[in-house]
């Protein structure tokens, strides 16, 4: 099924834009046709830019999934500070646009710490801090979701805190939380291409280079537009198929302990 729904969205795709290539006089494909050289050398360039997105993609779900994790612990502790530390770093790093994000740290952060920092390195530092608020959030709405009951019954079975965390509490908080991980991976992805406004090459980045040098965005933007279709959803397929040999839907055989 999720191969079907793949290849219906690029088929959907595909038709409107044949049907803007009616019109010739608005529409100029021969600027990315794979049949002309001219093209080829376009979509080559248009391409080299997926690694560095799937690169900075992966750099900054890395970091904000164990700076998530890590954040969440602060607001499972019993202790008042904590978790007051806990919400002064959610609401400030979830309040700020991550585009300013971007801005501050490539400009602003050189400054402070006095150490030059390349526009990649930048980008990831804005949006592994961005992306770490939403996940801390996650992993603990994920945790406090379990019942109870799951800890009594962990006690009851000898099992200390740490252990207790690590065999009952975690797996299953995970498994309730990973359609909000999947979905906040997708929007990491998406949200890469704002730092082609400090000059890294990823996707975006190559498009606006090459509208600007063949006078033609409308097809340029499109294909771009296509790239990231295909990457979301090759992202999300992974995600439901992680989801269901996890068990994620707890109608469909999820278990707990206290069962």
């Amino acid at each position: 099924m999720t191969h079907k729904r793949i290849i219906g969205a690029l088929l959907i795709f595909s038709l409107l834009l044949l049907a803007g290539c009616e019109s010739s006089q608005q529409w100029g494909w021969y600027v990315v046709n794979p049949m002309v050289h001219r093209g080829r050398i376009n979509l080559m360039f248009l391409l080299s830019g997926i690694p560095w997105t799937i690169l900075l993609t992966i750099c900054c779900v890395l970091i904000s999934n164990a700076l998530g994790f890590l954040i969440s612990l602060l607001g499972l502790a019993e202790q008042r500070l904590p978790r007051m530390l806990y919400r002064a770093y959610v609401e400030v790093f979830r309040s700020i646009p991550p585009l300013v994000s971007i801005f501050w740290v490539y400009y602003g952060l050189p400054i402070l710490i006095d150490v030059g920092l390349e526009p990649f390195a930048a980008g990831m530092i804005a949006l592994s801090l961005y992306g770490s608020a939403f996940m801390a959030e996650i992993f603990r709405g994920g945790v406090q979701s379990i019942d109870r009951g799951q800890f009594e019954a962990a006690h009851t079975l000898g099992l200390g805190y740490l252990d207790t965390m690590r065999f009952v509490i975690f797996p299953q908080a995970l498994r309730r939380a990973l359609p909000a991980i999947g979905n906040q991976l997708v929007i990491t992805l998406k949200m890469t291409s704002l730092v082609s406004v400090i000059g890294v090459s990823e996707v975006l980045r190559r498009g606006n280079e090459l509208a600007v040098t063949e006078y033609r965005p409308l097809e340029i933007y499109s294909i771009v537009a296509l790239q990231y279709l295909v990457l979301v959803l090759i992202v999300s397929a992974g995600v439901r198929k992680l989801e269901k040999r996890m068990g994620s839907d707890e109608r469909q055989g999820g278990r707990s302990i206290a069962e």
